[in-house]
């Protein structure tokens, strides 16, 4: 779904109960070490045989496409993308038709155990990307049991729920209505809520550590409009999924600050980002584009790269080059290379805060087929273990109470993120070769980054060397 982004940050007051985290107060002194691999349209078993390198690469957690059951039409889910839907699209996935855990994209609720248990043995934690928001588009591929569960079909949307948004700036329409025309589901109904939770509590009792919450920002907040006509009180979905509260003797069976939890609340007009901000972690969407438009320019010149353009507090976001959104949707990212995307990950992941997301790209997929191998379940591309990917991810879990201290070169084509007195990582966006000549916290001497064993000298507080194009280094403190 193609959303506006706003850079502009609008000031607003929110009051926190006494037990919530406060995700809005920057705290200078926190720093994020943590990494997640999408391994976007990877089914479980391909993630299991895999997790030894994504361990391998520096990854900390992994985020796996959606789990529960999902649109399943015949001969279906074989291709990531298919213009004539014979066989298959990412996007199925994406259209529940049960919350019961396994589909025919991702694999069964025992392949997803076996998978579950490689990530343990590798220390990597799981989030799963959950979807409560709406159903398939043809709700007569919901379950029966799914019915049955909500008290039956009128009882399972909102009153104009099968409506599709023609404002996504009016927040009646952005949470009462069909997101992309897809059915919007009464997530204020206490049936729902028991039904959903218990999914996922079944997710946590196989030992997933969080979760990445699907259009999220359609789903209310207590200052949102609420569907009377429905019998809805309150908007109080987000209380329970939180854990704050139980409904009809279910609650979060772990405590809720165990888990890593974001929410997809993509960046526009009159999204109330602090109400967000009291429940969960959000997406840095607004960043994503200033940081792509740098990539694009091959400069940062102009480009204002320390601002997060966001309401929440920097340690509470997650952050990317390109989502899978991004690159799948209108493609507004699918065009730029490998390389410039490689780039954006070092100064990303490099940086102080932010919780970075790497999208894995289709297998063999270039800039003019997007689709690479277009085979569903499979793994992607190797960029998710370049050594230059490696080596920022290492570098980041190693720079835990490091500040940052960012530096641009006058054309803005070299980059700088000295984290402390203990590293550093230099980024060059240009296709051309560039001189390094910035300051840094390192102390005088000679280095020699990691991967290609290329030499930098510190003298006087600056760093001197020269950069390939599109290429980074990293550099550790002797």
């Amino acid at each position: 779904m193609k959303h506006l982004i706003f850079l502009t940050v609008a000031s607003a007051i929110c009051v926190f109960p006494a037990s919530a985290r406060d995700r809005i107060t920057h705290n200078p002194e926190a720093t994020n070490t943590e990494s997640i691999l999408h391994a976007w349209s990877w089914n479980f078993p391909t993630i299991a045989r895999n997790m030894k390198q994504i361990a391998d690469a520096g990854f900390t957690m992994v985020q796996v496409s959606p789990v529960q059951e999902c649109w399943n039409p015949a001969g279906g889910s074989k291709k990531l993308f298919d213009e004539k839907n014979g066989e298959g699209n990412w996007y199925y996935y994406y259209q529940p038709t049960d919350w019961k855990i396994g589909n025919q994209i991702v694999g069964s609720r025992d392949e997803m155990k076996i998978m579950m248990d490689s990530a343990a043995k590798y220390d990597i934690k799981v989030i799963v990307d959950v979807l409560p928001n709406h159903t398939a588009f043809d709700i007569d591929a919901v379950s029966d049991d799914f019915y049955k569960a909500v008290g039956g079909r009128d009882k399972m949307y909102h009153t104009n729920g099968l409506s599709p948004i023609s404002d996504y700036n009016d927040r009646m329409q952005c949470t009462l209505m069909g997101t992309g025309g897809l059915p919007d589901v009464n997530t204020e109904n206490p049936d729902f809520q028991k039904y959903y939770m218990e999914f996922v509590n079944d997710l946590l009792s196989l030992g997933v550590k969080g979760f990445r919450y699907d259009t999220a920002k359609h789903i209310g907040v207590h200052s949102d409009p609420v569907d009377t006509a429905a019998g809805v009180k309150e908007n109080d979905f987000w209380d329970v999924a939180t854990g704050r509260k139980a409904v009809k003797g279910v609650k979060l069976a772990v405590p809720y600050d165990d888990l890593f939890v974001y929410g997809e609340v993509l960046q526009d007009r009159n999204v109330p980002e602090l109400e967000y901000a009291d429940y969960f972690g959000q997406t840095a969407s607004s960043y994503g584009h200033v940081l792509r438009e740098a990539l694009e320019k091959h400069s940062a010149k102009g480009i204002d790269l320390l601002n997060w353009y966001h309401d929440a507090a920097p340690e509470f976001l997650t952050t990317w080059v390109e989502s899978h959104d991004t690159y799948c949707n209108a493609h507004e990212s699918a065009h730029l290379t490998d390389d410039q995307i490689r780039t954006g990950w070092v100064f990303l992941t490099a940086r102080q805060n932010g919780t970075p997301l790497f999208f894995s790209r289709p297998m063999n997929s270039t800039r003019d087929n997007y689709w690479g191998d277009n085979v569903m379940g499979a793994r992607g591309n190797d960029e998710f273990f370049h050594p230059e990917v490696v080596a920022v991810n290492k570098f980041r879990t190693s720079m835990q109470g490091q500040k940052e201290n960012v530096q641009v070169s006058d054309n803005g084509e070299v980059l700088v993120v000295n984290r402390g007195k203990k590293g550093a990582a230099v980024i060059n966006l240009s296709k051309s070769a560039n001189s390094v000549n910035l300051p840094t916290g390192l102390p005088t001497g000679t280095y020699y980054d990691t991967v290609y064993h290329k030499e930098f000298k510190v003298k006087g507080g600056r760093l001197h060397g020269i950069v390939a194009p599109e290429r980074t280094y990293i550099l550790y403190k002797k």
